[in-house]
């Protein structure tokens, strides 16, 4: 049976010539800070935000935690917005790891603003925690893959410095926001005093994020992840494909980003749909009708070979990526036509 797997961008698989460039990868002992490829690979990353340094880890979650436990000591607190990658899908493990307190926010779709800051501030008094970091996640996953006004991000920047606040991106998919809106990666890398960027999602590489800051807190942060466990060997093979990813794969997201509106606009005209979230990058979430069930559409997808997942109550998420073609998405909307609706 056909199967079109729409459940994530992480489900990608290294393409033929990706395999090639990491078969071909020179390798050294990481912890010794003897691997080539990672170095050219961090060397690459940090040049290209303007930073000066970076780290390769296993997943964003370690880096985003990592981050966390750099910026913060045991009680301090950190603001960020309810639905947040690092509160919601992360183990805890802010609590976990960091032992640090959290300040939750609403705001527009997994975005938070500016003004919401300041009245957020803990006053310094030993009953309070205290507030030492900001983290905002672009594109917001859990707002439908929505997109960062970057006006809004110089704001919230200022805001941070005036209150002596570091400022962390989790840019899990940061190269889906400077896609759609076009800010050069320098000037953008200026913003923020550490970014997590994800390779293994949009960019198509098999493992690994990275975490960019400067030569001082990148120092700091190594040492964490050597506790974590996290300090890998002749990690270059996989490496490569980071870089591959880098240098070959951003061009192309505006493809995932055209396949993702077109089934957004399919997904309104069918009667178990109630809404669709405004597509802005890769992810399109409907919220349905309330006689139908998220979960048994899910399933009767599942046995026709597409996969996608529930996202909360009432809601399926799907997701586009460079292993989704035309053809795929088409196989989608005809299945729709055909089988779901009532």
């Amino acid at each position: 049976m056909r199967i079109v797997d729409f459940r994530s961008d992480t489900v990608t698989k290294p393409s033929i010539k990706m395999r090639g460039f990491m078969l071909e990868a020179e390798v050294g002992d990481d912890v010794f800070g003897d691997d080539p490829s990672i170095n050219e690979l961090q060397n690459y990353a940090a040049k290209k935000f303007g930073k000066e340094a970076a780290l390769y880890c296993a997943s964003g979650t370690m880096t985003n935690q990592i981050a966390i436990m750099t910026h913060c000591s045991p009680g301090d607190e950190l603001i960020c917005h309810e639905e947040s990658h690092i509160y919601r899908y992360e183990g805890g493990g802010i609590a976990r790891n960091a032992q640090t307190s959290v300040r939750l926010l609403r705001g527009n779709n997994g975005r938070i603003e500016a003004n919401q800051i300041p009245e957020q501030i803990n006053p310094f008094d030993p009953h309070y925690p205290i507030t030492r970091l900001v983290s905002i996640e672009d594109t917001a996953n859990r707002g439908g893959g929505r997109v960062y006004d970057f006006e809004e991000i110089k704001r919230i920047k200022l805001v941070c410095d005036e209150l002596n606040l570091k400022l962390h991106l989790d840019g899990a998919r940061v190269f889906n926001a400077l896609t759609i809106n076009n800010i050069d990666p320098l000037s953008y890398g200026k913003q923020f005093d550490t970014i997590s960027i994800c390779l293994s999602k949009g960019l198509g590489a098999p493992v690994g994020s990275l975490l960019l800051g400067t030569k001082e807190f990148i120092a700091k942060a190594h040492r964490i992840r050597k506790v974590l466990g996290g300090g890998m060997r002749q990690a270059g093979i996989i490496a490569a494909g980071g870089l591959f990813a880098l240098k070959n794969n951003i061009k192309r997201l505006n493809e995932d980003h055209s396949r993702a509106k077109k089934i957004g606009n399919a997904l309104t005209d069918l009667d178990w749909v109630k809404v669709v979230w405004p597509v802005e990058t890769n992810i399109v979430v409907v919220e349905v009708k309330d006689n139908f069930d998220e979960y048994e559409i899910v399933e009767d997808l599942k046995k026709s070979g597409i996969l996608c997942v529930t996202f909360g109550k009432g809601r399926i998420r799907f997701t586009t990526h460079l292993d989704i073609d035309d053809n795929d998405v088409e196989f989608l909307i005809n299945h729709f036509k055909k089988h779901v609706q009532k």
